[in-house]
């Protein structure tokens, strides 16, 4: 483990080390537990956690205000449209003010082409960590809480372990990409092989996928691309199908949108799952579009453990917040 993380910036897990990483792991489980006892900490007393949301949210809100409560901080939500933002402030002084008054600031940008671009100009310019809640490129917070459910299920050996990372049909607007691009980052680093099954228009950024082919080399894993959902699932022992948009290939939402009822059968189904191992589990960030991109069968189904998943967004994140700030 690596202990000396004060300060230290949360936008992808790549500028994090393996060992770094698992300090988080070793302290949110260590966390979960003593939430189930009702036992909280004071470790943040006196801390302020600027939240600013571009983009709307559910978990990922919810999750961080409670982490820092629970933790004896404070967290005060932003939207841009109360802030001078609104009226064109950049986000150089926006970090150089916020950084005065606060202990840590953490953003939700996921709008394609803008949102890493803005957190990495937040990180240039601030005194105080800044949090990755979810960008265009990036969702580190999700992928954290993917991984400890994982090593919940399996132990925390997951070398060997198959993921399959699948695209689903999921229609009415175009999601980000950044949870599947984060999750073929991060799972090899740990000795997981990973699948990635999509359709040729729902490619993720190449430089992403670069990197991935690298993390999975340096770590003697494999990573392997496919256009068939099948081979996602087959002998996985964990898979993740989710929507995501063709916002490599396309900006246009219309188009995107036509692509996306172009694959209509992309679905996570029970004749899907009958092809992983049959202790494999099913996970999802939610929120799921259910007879959409998943059954009912599946997602309420003997290998769901997505509300597990959500919950524990709240322990790697108190876990996070505990270290850096």
């Amino acid at each position: 483990m690596e202990t000396k993380l004060k300060g230290k910036h949360f936008i992808t897990t790549q500028d994090w080390s393996v060992q770094e990483l698992q300090t988080i792991f070793q302290l949110a489980k260590q966390l979960k537990v003593e939430y189930a006892t009702g036992k909280f900490h004071k470790i943040l007393d006196g801390k302020s956690l600027g939240m600013i949301f571009f983009d709307p949210s559910t978990r990922t809100r919810t999750s961080f205000e409670a982490a820092m409560t629970q933790l004896g901080g404070h967290s005060i939500f932003f939207a841009p449209n109360t802030m001078q933002i609104s009226h064109g402030e950049g986000a150089k002084d926006t970090a150089k003010v916020l950084s005065g008054y606060l202990q840590g600031i953490a953003v939700r940008f996921c709008k394609y082409g803008e949102g890493n671009r803005y957190l990495e100009e937040l990180r240039a310019n601030s005194r105080v960590p800044i949090v990755n809640m979810q960008c265009d490129v990036y969702h580190p917070a999700q992928i954290l809480a993917d991984y400890l459910t994982i090593m919940e299920q399996f132990g925390e050996n997951t070398r060997g372990l198959k993921l399959g990372v699948s695209w689903t049909s999921a229609p009415n607007y175009i999601r980000p990409i950044s949870v599947p691009q984060s999750l073929i980052l991060m799972m090899p680093r740990f000795g997981i092989d990973v699948t990635l099954a999509h359709p040729p228009e729902f490619k993720l950024m190449p430089h992403i996928v670069e990197q991935a082919k690298k993390n999975a080399e340096e770590a003697g894993v494999k990573f392997e691309i496919s256009d068939k959902m099948e081979d996602a699932f087959e002998d996985a022992d964990i898979v993740i199908p989710k929507s995501w948009g063709p916002l490599v290939y396309t900006q246009d939402e219309q188009e995107g949108l036509k692509l996306i009822e172009k694959y209509p059968g992309w679905v996570a189904d029970e004749k899907r799952m009958a092809l992983t191992k049959p202790h494999s589990i099913y996970m999802h960030p939610l929120p799921a579009d259910r007879g959409k991109e998943v059954t009912p069968e599946v997602i309420d189904g003997p290998h769901s453990v997505v509300y597990r998943e959500a919950e524990n967004r709240l322990h790697v994140q108190k876990a996070l917040l505990s270290l850096i700030l």
